[in-house]
């Protein structure tokens, strides 16, 4: 994730708010034609100039990086003229750091990486550049911009704000009412980001206080023996914070187990079995905030828009963007049947 926060990239010329932007705009769906003011067409479902794409993300032991692969490859196999080539998943630095090696000496159109450790994975990304090969960062960010052409992925900051504001909307006017968190690694910046954007939030609500802060790792696992200690430390409380969907499943058990309600949670990411709660209201979890993995299908527009030298419908400028933060869109009940079909498993 980007060292710096989000939040800036959401109001730099070069970012663009709405990932659903970027994954309509090269897609193979007809679409109104866009007024054309740059010398060089925009990208679009027509075929053209054959690219070649290599992918090289981290191990898919988690459902939203399963969904980023499966997006990935199913957006490159949508196009007559991309050849997708990826690797294995790891989440081993040294591994993952030889197979975008390989992917540099196959000499491929273009690399899209999403890195187990963006910092860690710079110089590979730096490598690539040299190389002549242009690279689309996707999510976990590296530690400059001279690494990569475009960087697009996830709002941290936005997700853990826009958390606290719901949160804080549905608590608004009762008197001293206690919110808990469960975040992800506490050693990723994702989590720091997504724990500052809820605290930013909180503090416009002077009736809302956050009374326990636990570290899960993003497994179910995890979720079920952090949110059981949670629970067993807080008699009471009005609302929880979860960041992360998959370690949410174990949280929901922890709760059935202890028998505990009368507070609302909140998730992230937006996994189907989350978004499956929220439809039939049968738990405490009443919303999550989308980190939709549709940015991985996005990064292979980007990626065959820069092979094929063509801009991005729908925005005037003839090269495409540098920065792309993906927003994160709160779903409840209210909106539970326009986002259910973006679910994932």
């Amino acid at each position: 994730m980007p060292e710096t926060s989000r939040r800036g990239l959401l109001f730099g010329t070069a970012a663009i708010g709405a990932g659903a932007l970027l994954t309509a705009c090269t897609s193979n769906e007809p679409e109104a034609k866009a007024q054309e003011t740059a010398e060089r067409p925009a990208a679009d479902g027509k075929p053209g100039k054959h690219v070649t794409i290599g992918f090289a993300g981290p191990q898919a032991d988690h459902g939203w990086l399963n969904a980023i692969n499966v997006r990935a490859k199913q957006r490159a196999e949508s196009y007559a003229d991309v050849t997708f080539v990826p690797t294995e998943g790891s989440n081993d630095t040294a591994v993952q750091i030889g197979q975008i090696d390989t992917l540099i000496n196959k000499k491929v159109d273009v690399l899209v990486v999403l890195p187990g450790d963006g910092k860690a994975l710079t110089q590979a990304g730096l490598k690539a550049m040299r190389a002549g090969i242009p690279v689309i960062n996707l999510d976990r960010v590296f530690d400059t911009p001279q690494a990569y052409r475009c960087w697009i992925g996830g709002d941290n900051y936005g997700m853990g704000l826009n958390a606290g504001h719901y949160i804080g909307g549905k608590l608004k006017g009762r008197p001293d009412a206690k919110v808990v968190e469960l975040a992800g690694i506490d050693n990723l910046e994702l989590t720091r980001q997504r724990t500052k954007g809820f605290d930013d939030a909180l503090r416009t609500y002077p009736n809302i206080r956050k009374v326990a802060r636990q570290a899960a790792d993003f497994t179910v696992e995890s979720g079920q023996a952090k949110m059981a200690q949670l629970l067993q430390a807080q008699k009471q409380f009005d609302a929880v914070w979860n960041h992360d969907d998959d370690q949410g499943v174990g949280a929901l058990r922890a709760v059935d187990q202890a028998g505990r309600d009368g507070f609302l949670m909140v998730g992230g990411a937006g996994a189907k079995s989350a978004m499956d709660h929220i439809k039939a209201d049968d738990s405490v979890l009443k919303a999550t905030v989308l980190y939709p993995p549709s940015m991985a299908a996005s990064a292979i527009d980007l990626a065959r828009a820069l092979g094929q030298a063509k801009g991005v419908s729908g925005i005037s400028e003839s090269e495409i963007p540098t920065q792309i933060a993906v927003f994160s869109a709160v779903v409840d009940s209210a909106n539970i049947d326009q986002y259910l079909p973006t679910g994932f498993n």
